[in-house]
Parts: C-alpha cells; sequence; structure tokens
C-alpha cells in the first residue's frame, strides 16, 4: 500500500463519483419498463437470476446518498436519467428533487442522458431512436438547465453495441456481430442531436462518455499485431474518431447506414469536454478457432481476434487486470492522436470490483490510478476531473449483484448503507486536495 500522498490536482479539478438510474434507483413500477426490464425476464440472461426492480431503491432513499455524497466531499455527482421514467407521469418530478437536494448539499450534478436503459419498444437499429433521444435530451434540459451546468450525453456506446447487439450478453441480447455497426452510427448520430438540441435549449458544458483502453498485441508476430489493431479501430476510434474529427476510421464508414457524410457532420458537432471510461487495457492476438470466455463473456470464434489474458498483473474480483500506468499510455497516446482536436478530458469512470468491506484492494487501486491520472496531465493531457465508479455496490448488468464496485456497501435484504474503507480513503485524498 502506498503512503505518499496523492500529488496535487488543480484547485479547479472536478472530484466526483458516478452511478447509473437502472443500477440504483429501483421504482421500477413508477416508469415505463427498457428494453433491460425485457431482457432480466428471460431465463438466463443474469447470472444470479436477480432483476433492478428494487437495487438500491435509491428512488426512495436519494436523501441518505446525497449524505454520503456530502460526507464523502466529493465536488460532482454523476448519475444517469432515465429515458423510460422520464416517459412516465412525474418521472421528471423525481430528478427535480434529486438535483435540489443535490444542490442544496453543494454536490454539483452531473446527468447522463442514456446509460443502456433503452425504453421498451425503441430499437438502436431504427435511425428515428437518434431523433427520439434528441427530444429526450430537450425534455430534460428545459426541466433541469436552470441548475444543472454540465452534461453528459450517452454512456459508452461501444459496449452498448458490441455487448448488447454484436454478442447478446446485454439488453436487449441480440447477436448480430458486425451487422450491429448501423446500433453503433445511430448512437453516435444521437449523440450529435442531443449536443444540438442542449445548445438550443441553453445549456453549455457538454461532453460523452465514451469507454476506452489501451490494446496490446499478444506478441510482435504480425498476424496479432495486426488483429489488435483491428480491435483498437473497433472499440476506441470507431467511438472517438467521429466525436472528435467528423470521420470514420478507413474502411468503416461505407459500412454504416444512411447519408454518412452528412451524419458526420452531426455527430463532429463539437464537444467541450470528452468524457474516458477507464477500466483496463486488452491483450488481443489472431483468431485462435474456438470460442472463448473472456471477463465472463464468451466471443464467438468467428470473430477476426481474440481476447488474450494479461499475465504477471494483479485481478480484480471480476478478473479484470490492474494495470493504472494504461491509463497514462491512453491519454497520453489520445493526447498525441488528435492533438488541438481533443478538448479538455474528465475521467467519468474509474473502478473495480472487490468484496468486503476493508476493501484495501480497492483502495491500492484507486491510488494507483490518481497516480498514473497526474502522470498523463504532467506530460501534457489537459485533465479536468476524475470520478469514481461507484458511489454504491449495485445491480451490476448480466452479473447482478455478485460483483461489488462500490464505495459503500449495500445489503439488498435490508437496504443498509455501510462506508467501506475506500470511502473513508477517498474522503482523506479530498480534504488532503484542499
Amino acid at each position: 500500500m502506498a503512503t505518499q500522498p496523492i500529488p496535487q490536482f488543480p484547485a479547479d479539478f472536478l472530484w466526483g463519483v458516478s452511478t447509473s438510474a437502472h443500477q440504483i434507483e429501483g421504482a421500477a413500477e413508477l416508469r415505463e419498463p427498457s428494453v433491460w426490464d425485457e431482457f432480466t425476464r428471460r431465463a438466463g440472461t443474469v447470472k444470479d437470476g436477480s432483476t433492478a426492480a428494487v437495487a438500491c431503491d435509491h428512488y426512495h432513499r436519494y436523501p441518505e446518498d446525497v449524505a454520503l455524497l456530502a460526507g464523502l466531499g466529493v465536488g460532482a455527482y454523476r448519475f444517469s436519467v432515465s429515458w423510460p421514467r422520464v416517459n412516465s407521469p412525474g418521472g421528471l418530478d423525481f430528478y427535480d428533487r434529486l438535483v435540489d437536494e443535490l444542490c442544496a448539499a453543494g454536490v454539483r450534478p452531473v446527468p447522463t442522458l442514456f446509460h443502456w436503459d433503452l425504453p421498451a419498444g425503441l430499437d438502436w437499429l431504427e435511425r428515428d431512436t437518434a431523433a427520439r433521444f434528441a427530444e429526450h435530451a430537450a425534455r430534460v434540459a428545459e426541466r433541469l438547465g436552470d441548475r444543472v451546468h454540465k452534461w453528459i450525453t450517452l454512456n459508452e456506446p461501444a459496449e452498448h453495441t458490441l455487448l448488447g447487439h454484436a454478442l447478446g450478453v446485454h439488453a436487449p441480447g441480440k447477436q448480430l456481430l458486425f451487422d450491429a455497426l448501423p446500433v453503433a452510427h445511430h448512437q453516435l448520430l444521437a449523440h450529435g442531436l442531443a449536443v444540438r438540441a442542449l445548445r438550443a435549449a441553453g445549456v453549455r458544458d457538454i461532453g460523452i462518455a465514451n469507454s476506452h483502453g489501451p490494446t496490446w498485441p499478444a506478441s510482435p508476430e504480425p498476424a496479432d499485431v495486426e488483429a489488435a489493431e483491428f480491435y483498437d479501430v473497433l472499440l476506441n476510434r470507431l467511438f472517438a474518431d467521429p466525436v472528435l474529427l467528423g470521420a470514420y476510421p478507413a474502411g468503416l464508414g461505407e459500412l454504416m447506414p444512411g447519408d454518412v457524410e452528412a451524419d458526420l457532420k452531426v455527430i463532429g458537432e463539437p464537444v467541450d469536454w470528452y468524457g474516458v471510461n477507464y477500466y483496463a487495457p486488452t491483450r488481443v492476438g489472431a483468431p485462435q478457432g474456438a470460442e472463448i470466455e473472456f471477463g465472463g463473456v464468451s466471443m464467438p470464434a468467428e470473430l477476426p481476434f481474440s481476447v488474450r489474458q494479461i499475465e504477471g498483473v494483479p485481478v480484480t474480483d471480476f478478473g479484470w487486470p490492474v494495470v493504472p500506468e494504461a491509463l497514462t499510455e491512453l491519454l497520453t497516446g489520445f493526447h498525441e492522436r488528435y492533438g488541438d482536436r481533443l478538448p479538455p478530458v474528465v475521467i467519468t469512470e474509474n473502478g473495480c470490483s472487490y468484496d468486503g468491506l476493508d476493501d484495501q484492494d480497492r483502495i491500492a487501486y484507486l491510488d494507483g490510478h490518481l497516480r498514473a491520472l497526474h502522470r498523463a496531465s504532467e506530460a501534457g493531457v489537459d485533465v479536468r476531473g476524475y470520478f469514481v465508479w461507484s458511489l454504491l455496490d449495485n445491480f451490476e448488468w448480466a452479473e447482478g449483484y455478485a460483483r461489488r464496485f462500490g464505495l459503500v456497501h449495500v445489503d439488498f435484504d435490508t437496504q443498509e448503507r455501510t462506508p467501506k474503507a475506500s470511502y473513508h480513503w477517498l474522503r482523506d485524498v479530498l480534504r488532503a486536495q484542499g
């Protein structure tokens, strides 16, 4: 365990924690169903057979959770606004109350407008869903824009495309492989349309939360290098290039639906900052000719790459490798690739799954990643904020309640909240930052 203080970040650096609506809110009976409600009703989709119908009951317990935020000392809380709840009577009233509670506690509200819980009946394969999302964004901005001054359009369109539409292990459970590419395009189009809708509603300071991580070839062999480069394009550049450069990586634009050139002008609408969700690098090699299990996900044999284990490093309870220096590599690589097209960066998610209240492994993880982030800042990357995933143990998608990412332990039988050692550690770090 490191004993040296965390290096000082700038005085205006934004410290926060993140959650998402479907994973914590509960009160499913008070909103329209989402694709995740439909997905979890299917047998075998969630490993422990659970649903998010109650989850952390944040809908009813949000004052207690805001008090935890205030006690932690964070400057901001990143939450998501459930599109199905907004579509329901009184749904926006809940977010009104939540935002008021946050403002009263001195915690800056940072809403994400889409975090995977698409209203049932909508489909990202359909172009019209992008237009519907822009309407959703405008509606939320009209209601909350007088108090909310930092906005996120989408969360992790890469994972929503890959896991939900290509491999089928997340909602809506489609197994389209590369026929899922229109899902990526329509989400990116939705982002651009939402940026325009938010600005038309008079709000500013808009970003996106894309997931990224370095891709490492399994070996210097040409086949492994080529496979790694393809994976990097698919999971990193496919979602960054259109937003930051207004162009798809070579060869991908012609695979997208519609008038791609016109759409890219919308997708490339300048953002005020760029959100990065970082967890781990990925080691990739040539196809191995058989389906393999990686990180709880079965990777089909027909994919033109195979994901391999990174050996010689610690792993989380989820089996994810712990490589803090890869965060420095990722951010400095983005700085070199995009140059002045890269706006200020905010780490919108970073965290790990470990059991137990005395979670020293989580403390070590966060300590290492904050130091890695500071090194990226020293190397010239304009980093403006850092959000830990997550405030609470929650419904971890297809893993159910088996994975615990929270700084605060939740007893899902009693809903009792108990701050973990990592909560107290981060509180002390933030106090030392001043």
